[in-house]
Formats: structure tokens, C-alpha cells, sequence
């Protein structure tokens, strides 16, 4: 679902399942990407969680300043390279859903 605030700030929930075997690989790609993300000017926070029950699931919060950010970070050579080619393929399951801060 897009929202009509293209101006206004924009948050991202993230929810990644790997294949078996994957998580130690998604976890060390993570580890690679969050600091190149965090120097983003456009991205003002970016956490990631491991669940603490299941290795396999991972959960990103993501807070941009606005949607020219988002689509910036989504153009950078960490998120092409560490996201779209080295983590991708090691998932089982992807979901991201889109959020107004308030």
C-alpha cells in the first residue's frame, strides 16, 4: 500500500526468513550492510533484530527522512550489492510493510 504523504517521514518493518542453513550468511551480510546504510543522510535510523527464538527470522526497522530517501537508499551500491544480490536469494521469506510516523 503506498501512502499519500510523499513529503512526510517514512517507516519500513522488514521481515526476513532464511533458507535453512542461511542464518550465520544473512547475519554476517547484515553485518556488512548496517554501517554503510547508517551513513545514508536520508536514513535517520535503521535497526535490525535476530529473533531470539528462531536464528532463521530477522526483523529491520527502518525510519527515512521522506521518500526521496527511500529511494536513494535503495539505489546505493551496499543495498544493490549486500541486499538485492547476497541476501535475497538466502530468503525464504520477505515482507515489508510501510509505515507513517506519527
Amino acid at each position: 500500500m503506498q501512502t499519500n504523504q510523499p513529503q512526510g517521514k517514512l517507516a519500513f518493518t522488514v521481515m526476513w526468513e532464511v533458507r535453512d542453513g542461511e542464518a550465520a550468511a544473512a547475519a554476517d551480510i547484515i553485518a556488512r550492510f548496517a554501517p554503510e546504510a547508517r551513513k545514508e543522510p536520508g536514513l535517520e535510523l535503521l535497526m535490525v533484530n535476530q529473533s531470539a527464538t528462531n536464528p532463521s527470522g530477522f526483523l529491520f526497522y527502518e525510519v527515512f527522512k521522506d521518500a526521496a530517501a527511500f529511494e536513494a537508499h535503495q539505489q546505493t551500491p551496499h543495498f544493490r550489492t549486500l541486499i538485492i544480490e547476497e541476501a535475497r536469494p538466502r530468503l525464504s521469506k520477505r515482507e515489508r510493510v510501510q509505515w507513517v510516523p506519527l
